[in-house]
């Protein structure tokens, strides 16, 4: 049966999921993506994704919706495990939760002459309402989320400062946790970031580079 360009594109995807994911090797990644957007049918498309998660075994209906960044099935995954960590605490030193951890539905961070880093940009949630408090005393803080979660900041800044600034656009998935991060800066700073980890630049840097080469294909 002859392959669609959404299907093309829908095995590209699973495999820039497997690249982002450390399944493939970045020069087998680009030779299979190039092998993708030439098939021309099924046949041609089932054995790049054969070898990959049960999600990539074959090719999926034409109608199946295609998993991107903050689709339901990702959050899905991502919300209701147990709580690997509810508070953090930092004096004259630093504390980090970072990578794959799971945060609790309240989540208390303190530092006092000293910082902090939180980053739920690979992070799961013990439940979708999730609030994360943060106190620092001449200290600072750094709260890093990804572009599609649904974040909420109401802190208070004294002779310091608690605010958030966007470093990568992106709009809030209606079913990403929602997760309020409030507290106090007392002559110091706490800050959120929304921010896209390596893996999700170089995901979304090669998805632009296949349709390229898909709109060139068609071109020729």
């Amino acid at each position: 049966m002859r392959a669609s360009d959404t299907e093309r594109e829908r095995v590209a995807e699973i495999l820039r999921e497997a690249v982002a994911e450390g399944r493939l090797e970045m020069e087998e990644f680009e030779q299979r993506l190039e092998a993708a957007y030439k098939a021309r049918t099924h046949g041609e498309l089932q054995p790049l994704v054969r070898d990959l998660p049960a999600s990539g075994a074959e090719v999926a209906p034409v109608g199946a919706a295609v998993t991107r960044t903050g689709s339901q099935k990702r959050w899905a995954d991502r919300i209701g495990k147990p709580a690997t960590s509810s508070g953090a605490f930092a004096l004259w030193g630093g504390f980090g939760r970072r990578g794959n951890w799971t945060v609790g539905r309240k989540f208390t961070a303190f530092a006092m002459w000293g910082g902090g880093e939180i980053d739920l940009r690979e992070a799961n949630f013990e439940d979708r309402e999730v609030v994360i408090r943060c106190f620092a005393i001449m200290g600072g803080m750094q709260v890093t989320v990804p572009p599609e979660l649904n974040v909420e900041v109401r802190g208070i800044g004294i002779m310091g400062g608690f605010g958030e600034r966007t470093k990568d656009d992106g709009v809030p998935s209606p079913d990403s946790p929602r997760v309020r991060i409030t507290g106090l800066a007392l002559l110091g700073g706490i800050g959120v970031e929304r921010k896209r980890s390596k893996a999700e630049k170089q995901r979304l840097r090669d998805a632009e580079r296949g349709r390229g080469r898909l709109e060139k294909g068609l071109s020729d």
